[in-house]
Order: structure tokens, then C-alpha cells, then sequence
């Protein structure tokens, strides 16, 4: 831990604070969201269908708005977009405390999601912009801070909503109140400059903008063949989970197993990042980097698809195994997997941006990755509800399986034909 404070002081100030930003950002965040649906269906009785619309809407107004969210930060300065979000986060969490009405609850959910389109692109940018040359390794430090707020957030919230749920509503929003004044006194301006599109943006129409960076073909295909990535991560919140539960029950057992994946995902990567990290960027090129963890990725199912083929013990000390072991190691997979493939990606990002309009690079390329997440989930859960009907338990991991190869393989010819190597431009950001 001493290590890791060390090196992240080696880093500006503005980077030192965008990283605690991100952890109390996930930390406040991760506090109320999985405890949601619970308090829409329970304590406020909502039919199923309405839980997932304002779900839904809160997913699709952070989704959808990901681009604006980005051309906004290049156009306007990182710093006003992040203290936006976080005010309209401060207002959407408070809301949905104090809010029992169908059109309110939609509003705060909506505004929740708003706030993290707003912040988001933003906060990559400017840590691409001042980390400079060390993007890699602030990237990777990055991902340290954002896995331990998820990591702590849902203990935090466990808590609170012990009491109320409604607590952990106020709570996280005074989180966000306090990290907007923190951010408004203490973070540094910045915006890109001249060279990279700032006064350029204010000759050049939005649309002009969009159309230039939807014919940066490299850009493209690295945003499709990367989509794989966040398919795959995503089953650690839910095949894996709904895995560990089906073979280890609905009681302890279930609970446990489900407990142990996610400090194995979590933890791992706080204590593993830096040094997977410094491992590959010494040893391969960044494409090569991005096609391993990729297929480090894709090799996590094959423990669960293993596991098909032994038999199901009756109960017992064997069932709870065999429902938390495949399933806590696929976690450790996919995490080891995105620990070697993260830093990477973000860097290629604004390498193919040319370090011009790099937070609605980042925009867009949320907007493909949400979009493909949001299929991919629809056809895992289909292939889920497919294999127990048929009895072909293989199928959901064998598919997954074949998505980190044809992904990982992808990412290997776009390196090898050089589509991923586009130069940065020199341009610095200018303090304002």
C-alpha cells in the first residue's frame, strides 16, 4: 500500500485527485445501485417491469449521452463537466430518497445516468492530457482506485440500508455534494488547446466533428473488436453470479460463493495492477498487450466449462466447491485478463485520436462498448435460459469462450497491420 501511494505521488496533483475522485465516485455509487431494485420492488412496491424501466433508463440516459458527454468536455474544459456530473449525481441520488412517484423516480434515475456520461469522458481525458507520457502507468493506477471503490461500495451500502435504504440514499449524495465542492476548490482547470481542437472546435460544427471521427476506420474497428472485453467483464456481475447460485442455492451456501468471486475480482486487482502492468509494457508492444488480456479473458470460462463435465454432489462441503471454485477462478481470469488489457486500451484510444478531441473519442467509444454490452448480455441470458432447457450446461461458457478468442484475434491483425499505432500529436493541454 505504501508502495502504491508512493508511486501515485509521483503524479501531479490534478492527477493524484482525479484518482480519489474515482473511488469516491464508484464508492458512492456502488454504495446505493445494488441495492436499488430491492427498494423499488420492496419497500415501494413497483411490479417487476417498472423496476427494470427505471433500471433501464438510468443505463440508457448514461449510454446514450456518453458522445454529448464528450464533445461537451472538449468544447467547454474537463473540470466544468466533472463538477456537472457530480452536482447532477448529488441531485439524483437525493432524489430517489425522498421520491415515491412513477415520473420522479424516472427523473432521479435518469439524472443519475446523465451525470455519469457527463463525467466520464471527462475524467479520462484530463488524466490522458496530464499523465503525459506515463499514461499507461496512470491508467493503470487509475483502475486500482475505481476497483476499490466497487470493491468497498457495496459494504458501505450493506450497511447503511441495514438501517434504511433511504440513509443510503443521503448518504451517497452528500458524497457527491462534498466531492463537487472538493473538485470546484481544489482541481485545476484544463482544456485541450489549440493544437488539439479546442478554438479549431469553435470553427467546426459538431456534426463536422462526429463525421471525422466515425472515418477513423482504425478507431472503429478497435472500438468493435474491444466490445468483447466488456461482454466478458460483465459476467462477473451476471453468469457468474447466477453460475455460483444455481449449483451452491439460494442460502449461505449460494451467498458465499457469490462473495468469494467478487473479492476475488476486486482484490486482485488492487493489489496486482502496477505489477501486471510494468510487467507487459517492459516485455510486449501495446497491441500485443491488448490481444493477451483478451484472451486471458476468454480462457476464464474454461474452468466453468470444465466443471460441466464432473459430476454435482448432493450437498455438502463438495457442492459448495464445485458452485464457488470455476466460478471465483473465472473471476480471477477476467480480472487478470482486464488488468493487462486496460491501461493498454485507454492509451490506444487517445493514440487514435492523434491527442485531438480525445474525451469524445472516449465518448463514442463508451457509446459502442454500452451498446454491445447491452446485446451481449441479451444473448447470454438467452443462451443461460437456452443450456438449462436443453441440458447443455457447456453452452453459455463455450460461447464466451469463443467471444475472447475471435476478439483477442481480431485485436492481433489490427496490431499486426499496424492499425493501432497511429502517432500521438505533441500537443499538451493548457491550464486555463
Amino acid at each position: 500500500m505504501m508502495a502504491l501511494v508512493a508511486q501515485v505521488r509521483t503524479y501531479e496533483r490534478s492527477v493524484q485527485l482525479l484518482m480519489v475522485n474515482q473511488f469516491t465516485i464508484n464508492l458512492g455509487f456502488y454504495m446505493l445501485m445494488p441495492y436499488l431494485a430491492a427498494h423499488l420492488s420492496g419497500s415501494l412496491g413497483l411490479a417487476g417491469w417498472l423496476v427494470g424501466l427505471i433500471l433501464g433508463v438510468r443505463n440508457f440516459s448514461q449510454q446514450g449521452m456518453f458522445l454529448i458527454g464528450g464533445t461537451l468536455a472538449d468544447r467547454l474544459g474537463y473540470k466544468p463537466l466533472i463538477v456537472a456530473g457530480c452536482v447532477l449525481r448529488t441531485v439524483g441520488f437525493a432524489t430517489l430518497a425522498l421520491v415515491s412517484s412513477l415520473p420522479a423516480l424516472l427523473a432521479a434515475s435518469a439524472a443519475t445516468g446523465l451525470a455519469g456520461a457527463l463525467f466520464n469522458p471527462a475524467v479520462r481525458a484530463y488524466l490522458a492530457a496530464d499523465s503525459g507520457e506515463r499514461r499507461v502507468e496512470a491508467f493503470a493506477l487509475f483502475n486500482v482506485f475505481y476497483q476499490a471503490g466497487i470493491l468497498l461500495g457495496p459494504l458501505v451500502g450493506m450497511v447503511l440500508t441495514g438501517v434504511d435504504f433511504r440513509v443510503t440514499c443521503l448518504v451517497s449524495a452528500a458524497i457527491f455534494a462534498l466531492l463537487s465542492v472538493v473538485q470546484i476548490r481544489a482541481l485545476p482547470a484544463r482544456r485541450a488547446d489549440e493544437a488539439g481542437g479546442t478554438q479549431k472546435a469553435a470553427r467546426e460544427s459538431v456534426l463536422a466533428e462526429w463525421r471525422g471521427i466515425v472515418a477513423n476506420r482504425p478507431f472503429l474497428l478497435f472500438s468493435l473488436a474491444m466490445i468483447g472485453s466488456y461482454v466478458l467483464s460483465f459476467q462477473v456481475y451476471l453468469a457468474l453470479p447466477l453460475e455460483a447460485r444455481r449449483m451452491g442455492g439460494d442460502g449461505m451456501a449460494g451467498t458465499g460463493a457469490v462473495a468469494l468471486l467478487f473479492a476475488a475480482s476486486g482484490l486482485s486487482t488492487i493489489i496486482c495492477q502496477t505489477r501486471v502492468t510494468a510487467w507487459f509494457k517492459a516485455r510486449v508492444q501495446p497491441g500485443q498487450a491488448l490481444a493477451w488480456g483478451l484472451l486471458t479473458m476468454g480462457a476464464a470460462f474454461v474452468p466453468l466449462l470444465a466443471a460441466t463435465a464432473l459430476p454435482v454432489p448432493d450437498g455438502g462441503v463438495g457442492q459448495w466447491l464445485l458452485a464457488a471454485l470455476p466460478a471465483s477462478l473465472a473471476a480471477l481470469l477476467l480480472a487478470l485478463g482486464t488488468m493487462i488489457a486496460y491501461p493498454f486500451e485507454m492509451d490506444t484510444i487517445v493514440r487514435l485520436a492523434g491527442n485531438r478531441l480525445v474525451a469524445t473519442h472516449y465518448g463514442l467509444y463508451n457509446t459502442i462498448c454500452g451498446i454491445g454490452i447491452t446485446l451481449g448480455n441479451l444473448l447470454t441470458g438467452a443462451a443461460l435460459d437456452a443450456a438449462r432447457s436443453a441440458g447443455m450446461s457447456a453452452l453459455p461458457w463455450m460461447a464466451l469462450l469463443g467471444v475472447g478468442l475471435a476478439c483477442a484475434a481480431a485485436l492481433y491483425g489490427l496490431h499486426r497491420t499496424g492499425r493501432l499505432t497511429s502517432a500521438d500529436s505533441p500537443a499538451r493541454p493548457a491550464t486555463v
